[in-house]
């Protein structure tokens, strides 16, 4: 069997210089078109063998690497998504990855995001630790290798290297991993290699492109063999093409795809048979997703390529979704078949209850599930596309059954009006994003807030610590009910709890508070105010100076013990404790 290019997904966090890297392995200016200078959608671009050779010069000869690999197919994704839309059955259409890290700014949330989809999708990977121009002091020569550019560095430019190195093998010592320096590494299964380098000056391009083409044969080599079957692919985007109308880039990785073949598409609702029209073969070096990119027609591809695909119904067909090819009716509707079960097999693995997940893609939507369950998030529901009415509706049930089900989280999509409207009316929370990160973060404060929000009405239901003193000076009435004035020490104090005194005995219950002829229904530490208690008498039940206290409940006792000592103040804890021992005189058994 015939070997094929390795699939090269290249990803890290927004502008550490994805797009500027393989610019300078083409030589073109896609990254300068962009808006913004970010890249807004997949793109993917052949390198041939013969440019690897050019690029890397004497380097294989040295390393004693001979080129069998055909070349590489590198997959350039947008600094805000991840390779998510990049899957096959089981796993990522990408045999390796380049993790593009800002070698004077490291590890930042992105790169975290796509550290973990690398690792949930088990794709070996290399760090690109870029922007080596950018180190302070650093001399740039005219060169592709940072070997020998490093040899012309001052020892400060060495060390400042070394020390950032040392900082990624901490950063990915808490994965679990080993990281060093490319040419320090002797065991390439047990470590993964760092090759600084520079998308600007092209330092270090030469030994980038080495070690991804060296590491493809060596542990790659069954994997890369292709089968004479029908096509397998996955789909980078849908758009309207000039003169062919709803077209798709796909990347084909595996088997060979022909024109007149039948094409099988994930499509909204379920998978769909066509037939194909035109093939059009990006030409080499040249990004698929760039205006400028020539295409040349073709009868057929052989993986491992990008190709424009031209068929009837296309339009229906999303991001992320598998396609596959068929020579005959009867074959096409057995694929089609089997491709719904593995739809339906990210779609169905929920539980009873939990919240509603949306994502623009079902490689996205696999990331991000994978994302929450890691977490202990339950999902009760998940789907593709944009968050709609029914998905407010099934949110709107999993929150009568659990507070927290109450949030519809949505990776690259929209909200309709109605759903907004609906979200409003039955208080559910959306939130969106194209950070699956974010989306998490945005969750779990979200969470935090409802949490904080439910203890304190919590609060407001039981009968919290106070202690106040009798002021004799201030008697209104002595008994039926019994009107007196009193200092709030500490806690607070509101009608309906019952007061006791020092050895526990309880007075009576608190009826209304007054300020200033004002009823009130809560008084706080340093308020006085006229408090009337029915059942007890002044004179006889209690004294002027007396101090007295909140006889709390013991249930309520409880609950502020076990769930809501966090959202009381630190005199109030200690107020609590205070009246824990007064109540254990009599029962030492109270409250535990």
């Amino acid at each position: 069997m015939p070997i094929r290019s390795p699939i090269i997904v290249v990803v890290g966090h927004v502008d550490h210089g994805k797009s500027t890297l393989l610019d300078m392995i083409r030589h073109t200016t896609v990254q300068k078109s962009e808006a913004g200078g970010i890249t807004q959608c997949i793109g993917a671009t052949e390198i041939p063998a013969n440019k690897i050779k050019e690029v890397c010069g004497t380097l294989l000869e040295k390393m004693n690497i001979q080129l069998e690999i055909p070349g590489l197919l590198a997959i350039d994704t947008p600094g805000h998504e991840a390779f998510t839309n990049l899957r096959k059955r089981g796993g990522s259409i990408a045999d390796l990855a380049i993790l593009v890290i800002d070698i004077t700014q490291g590890v930042q949330p992105q790169t975290k995001e796509s550290i973990e989809i690398l690792r949930q999708f088990k794709v070996p990977f290399v760090i690109a630790a870029n922007k080596i121009d950018l180190i302070p002091n650093w001399k740039p020569q005219k060169t592709l290798s940072y070997l020998e550019s490093l040899a012309n560095q001052k020892p400060e430019v060495k060390n400042y290297i070394e020390k950032k190195v040392y900082g990624l093998m901490a950063e990915f010592g808490n994965y679990g991993m080993n990281c060093d320096l490319f040419n320090k590494v002797d065991d390439f299964t047990q470590n993964i290699a760092v090759i600084p380098c520079s998308g600007v000056t092209g330092e270090g391009i030469s030994e980038l492109l080495m070690m991804i083409s060296g590491l493809a044969q060596k542990y790659l080599k069954k994997k890369l063999q292709v089968s004479s079957g029908h096509a397998r692919g996955s789909i980078l985007e849908v758009k309207n093409t000039v003169g062919l109308g709803t077209t798709i880039d796909a990347i084909i990785y595996d088997g060979i795809l022909k024109k007149n073949q039948f094409l099988i598409v994930g499509g909204v609702e379920k998978p769909f048979i066509t037939k194909i029209r035109v093939l059009l073969k990006p030409c080499e070096l040249q990004e698929i997703r760039d205006k400028k990119c020539c295409f040349s027609h073709v009868t057929e591809v052989i993986a491992a390529k990008g190709i424009r695909i031209s068929a009837p119904e296309l339009e229906n067909s999303i991001a992320g979704m598998p396609v596959q090819s068929a020579d005959n009716q009867k074959i096409a509707q057995q694929i089609a078949k089997e491709m719904q079960k593995e739809i339906a097999a990210v779609l169905s693995k929920n539980d009873s209850e939990g919240i509603i997940v949306k994502a623009d893609s079902l490689g996205s939507l696999e990331a991000l599930t994978g994302f929450l369950k890691k977490s202990g998030i339950m999902i009760s529901s998940n789907g593709i596309g944009d968050i709609g009415k029914i998905d407010v509706i099934n949110c709107s049930h999993m929150k009568q059954k659990n507070l927290y089900n109450g949030i519809i989280l949505g990776f690259n999509v929209k909200i309709n009006d109605e759903a907004v409207r609906l979200a409003l009316e039955n208080d559910i929370k959306i939130v969106t994003s194209n950070i699956i990160y974010h989306l998490l973060d945005k969750y779990n404060e979200w969470k935090g807030l409802m949490m904080e929000e439910k203890k304190r009405k919590e609060l407001g239901a039981v009968a919290l610590p106070g202690k106040l003193k009798v002021m004799g000076e201030f008697i209104f009435r002595k008994s039926k009910p019994a009107v007196v004035g009193v200092n709030v020490i500490s806690g607070s104090i509101k009608p309906g709890v019952d007061l006791m005194k020092e050895n526990g005995e309880i007075i009576g219950n608190v009826k209304q508070l007054q300020n200033q002829s004002i009823t009130i229904q809560t008084a706080k530490a340093g308020d006085k105010i006229a408090c009337s208690i029915d059942g007890a008498t002044y004179e006889k039940d209690f004294f002027d100076n007396e101090i007295l206290y909140v006889s709390i409940p013991e249930k309520d006792f409880l609950r502020m013990k076990k769930g809501l000592i966090s959202f009381m103040a630190k005199s109030e804890v200690e107020l609590l404790k205070e009246i824990a021992l007064i109540q254990r005189k009599s029962n030492p058994l109270w409250g535990l």
